[in-house]
């Protein structure tokens, strides 16, 4: 199993950033096509992104500074739904908030995958909470 971990900034308050977490509306501007998002700690987490159905729950829910999520794919061998963990950590910096993510307990050979997949969609992340639009995604994998 592997870790990835990274961090970026994004020029808005945590709690605007939080909202891109639990709100669907929310959520498929930067990342997936369609989202069913219940973030109560049990709660559903269903994001389609680019032919994958990513599925798991809400771990835990600390507005507006900590999100985590299992994550997993329908249908797969070996990333199953709720296999791995996503975590969010929001903090306010001077001109916003820096969002450290870590997904841990990903099969290895996912690993790459997965990094140029965060890659994708922070950077697209960065760009809506901030108020911009970043296009359609044409993310597939």
């Amino acid at each position: 199993m592997a870790d990835y971990t990274t961090s970026i900034e994004v020029e808005a308050p945590a709690e605007v950033v939080f909202a891109h977490l639990v709100v669907p509306a929310r959520m498929v501007r930067w990342m997936g096509r369609r989202a069913s998002l219940d973030p109560v700690v049990g709660g559903e987490f269903a994001v389609d992104i680019g032919g994958s159905l990513v599925r798991g729950e809400y771990l835990e829910v600390e507005p507006p500074r900590r999100v985590v999520v299992s994550w997993g794919m329908a249908g797969s061998a070996d990333l199953p739904p709720s296999a791995s963990r996503v975590e969010f950590v929001l903090t306010p910096v001077p001109g916003g908030t820096r969002v450290d993510l870590r997904h841990s307990d990903l099969p290895t050979a996912r690993l790459d995958g997965h990094a140029e997949g965060w890659q994708h969609f922070l950077a697209r992340l960065t760009t809506t909470a901030a108020g911009g639009d970043p296009g359609p995604d044409t993310w597939t994998r």
